[in-house]
């Protein structure tokens, strides 16, 4: 099962920062276990909103150089308040150091300006022609896909444009 816990990205700075929204809605079918008289997003998918929101940064500034964006290391994170159902997670991340595969990131997400979960991630990048050139045609398909999610998820604001 897959959870595309980003809505929107708001705004985008490449190399920089990225900010994006997570609409918590009762519809969605994890609620209805975590938990059933009080249901919250869970705190992993907190964290999975940041991961993606470091991943959709690193697409952005890089114009989709690899087709492999995966959470390498995940350090301090703290989980200060919850987000229920109706409630707007805006979650804002900060890169803060890139090399050849790694880039680090400081994020934080708030629900009307109260702090949810706050937070330090390493993404790891690469291509799966990397360690094995014949699936170079897979890459460009994964990548032709995500610029699919990418028309979706800056619908309606300027992040393009600080793309091109």
């Amino acid at each position: 099962m897959r959870f595309l816990l980003l809505d929107r990205i708001c705004s985008f700075e490449p190399g920089k920062e990225l900010t994006a929204v997570k609409n918590v809605s009762l519809a969605e079918e994890y609620l209805a276990d975590h938990f059933p008289e009080f249901p919250v997003l869970p705190g992993v998918f907190m964290l999975e909103a940041a991961t993606q929101a470091g991943a959709w940064m690193v697409r952005l500034s890089e114009n989709y150089a690899h087709s492999i964006i995966v959470l390498h290391e995940a350090r301090s994170v703290k989980y200060a308040d919850f987000v229920t159902p109706g409630q707007t997670l805006n979650m804002r991340v900060e890169q803060t150091k890139s090399d050849e595969r790694y880039v680090k990131f400081r994020f934080q997400g708030d629900v009307e300006g109260r702090v949810s979960v706050s937070g330090r991630l390493v993404l790891e990048r690469y291509n799966l022609a990397d360690a094995n050139p014949e699936q170079a045609g897979l890459d460009e398909r994964m990548i032709a896909y995500q610029r699919t999610q990418e028309a979706l998820l800056t619908r309606g604001t300027d992040v393009t444009a600080a793309v091109s």
